[in-house]
């Protein structure tokens, strides 16, 4: 739990994601269309990525991945991502972080 709390606060954004799921390939281009640098961890490519996947499903997430942090605040999966982007409030959160400047 510790270390996704310090990889969640590296950066204003942090996706977990796997490189094989086609929900956080869209997640993770959602943010790069709206100029957002986010801290990528793919936990298939990385030595402790299980440990890092069930310490996400213990902090709520599921599934694991996509997972998203902003401002080193879990928002949640694909589906919170894409409701807080439709109603217009992704923007504001991205621009209260420092992720975005327009």
């Amino acid at each position: 739990m510790e270390r996704v709390k310090r990889l969640a606060e590296e950066k204003a954004v942090v996706i977990f994601s796997k490189s094989s799921c086609c929900m956080c390939h869209s997640i993770k281009s959602l943010f790069y269309e709206l100029g957002v640098n986010p801290a990528v961890h793919e936990l298939d490519e990385e030595p402790k990525g299980k440990e890092i996947e069930k310490a996400l499903l213990k902090k709520g997430c599921n599934p694991a991945v996509p997972a998203v942090f902003i401002g080193g605040e879990l928002v949640g999966g694909a589906n919170e991502v894409m409701a807080l982007h439709l109603n217009g409030s992704l923007t504001r959160l991205l621009k209260k972080v420092g992720a975005i400047w327009l």
